[in-house]
């Protein structure tokens, strides 16, 4: 198949580029920075083209002659206050995208969203779940992804908490209650290869979710235990964290933020296990974290994780 992906030099799209094109499929990845991701040109049948996602002429161009395109931008946080740079990056895109795709004859779309998509007060899930009212009325051969927190090698997850922890003896932390099903990043690329050309996924929507569900404040122990360090965390009262993430909305690159904070008040949890549906196994985190907190080989990642952790 010919893929065009947006997206694609993020997290998540490095490793499904990977994948798709270990697979054989032609991929063209759109960016208007394709120079920020070089690796992933020197892969087979992938292309790198400058595109502004947000010129629908320039953008119906490039979608031409594919059979599918996929659609990973996202953003966690907004450069900006108010929402407005949610709605460019999830709402207008995806409305640019749909009628891209419309203009160049594609009828077959995947969607990148989130568990709580459209549910609470951030920004982030509003526009979000607005993004996907767009694509089910689209009239498209749409599927939508609603992954819980992702982990991986070089994720937003694990590794930031290692960076965090590997300097600060103490961590205060906002809503330290609040509940994830961290998914791995290899179990959501399965998910969607798995339903990039099955027509039974087609108007379906896939809740994707790990077998294990951890507080924020477990996932930060567990981070610290495996890096053999002790530290010290300090759930801290709502009235506390909401002022710590409105200090942190100013300091750049916004670390973390209001909005963060309301979307940490709904649980990141799933109820209709779409790995269960799609028959795809779930890999835990133990399988994967000495990866991301011991970039060594694979057999000295092991040796270190089971001494860190206590296990034979």
């Amino acid at each position: 198949m010919k893929i065009v992906v947006l997206g694609g030099t993020g997290f998540v799209g490095s490793h499904l580029i990977a994948r798709l094109s270990a697979l054989g499929h032609d991929i063209d990845v759109l960016s208007r920075n394709p120079a920020a991701k070089p690796a992933l040109g020197v892969l087979p049948r992938v292309r790198l083209r400058a595109v502004d996602p947000y010129d629908g002429k320039a953008l119906a161009e490039a979608l031409r002659g594919a059979d599918a395109v996929i659609n990973l931008v996202g953003i966690l946080n907004e450069a900006g206050f108010g929402g407005s740079g949610f709605r460019r990056a999830h709402v207008v895109l995806t409305q640019t995208v749909i009628e891209a795709c419309k203009a160049a004859g594609v009828r077959r779309l995947l969607q990148m969203s989130a568990l709580n998509a459209g549910r609470g007060e951030s920004h982030y899930l509003k526009t979000r779940g607005e993004a996907e009212a767009a694509v089910k009325a689209s009239g498209l051969d749409w599927t939508i992804y609603q992954p819980s927190v992702i982990f991986g090698p070089g994720d937003g997850l694990f590794s930031r908490f290692k960076f965090l922890l590997s300097f600060s003896p103490v961590l205060p932390l906002a809503r330290a209650g609040a509940k994830f099903a961290p998914v791995y990043v290899g179990d959501v690329v399965a998910a969607m290869v798995k339903t990039l050309d099955d027509t039974a996924a087609y108007s379906q929507t896939y809740e994707l979710y790990g077998p294990e569900t951890l507080t924020l404040a477990e996932i930060v122990r567990y981070t610290a235990r495996g890096m053999q360090l002790k530290r010290l965390v300090i759930p801290l009262p709502d009235v506390l964290g909401r002022l710590q993430a409105l200090a942190m909305d100013f300091v750049p690159g916004k670390p973390f933020s209001t909005d963060n904070f309301l979307s940490l008040k709904i649980d990141s949890v799933g109820g209709i296990d779409g790995l269960y549906r799609l028959k795809i196994d779930k890999t835990p985190i133990e399988a994967v974290i000495p990866q991301i907190l011991f970039p060594l080989g694979k057999q000295a990642r092991l040796d270190r994780y089971r001494g860190a952790s206590g296990r034979p």
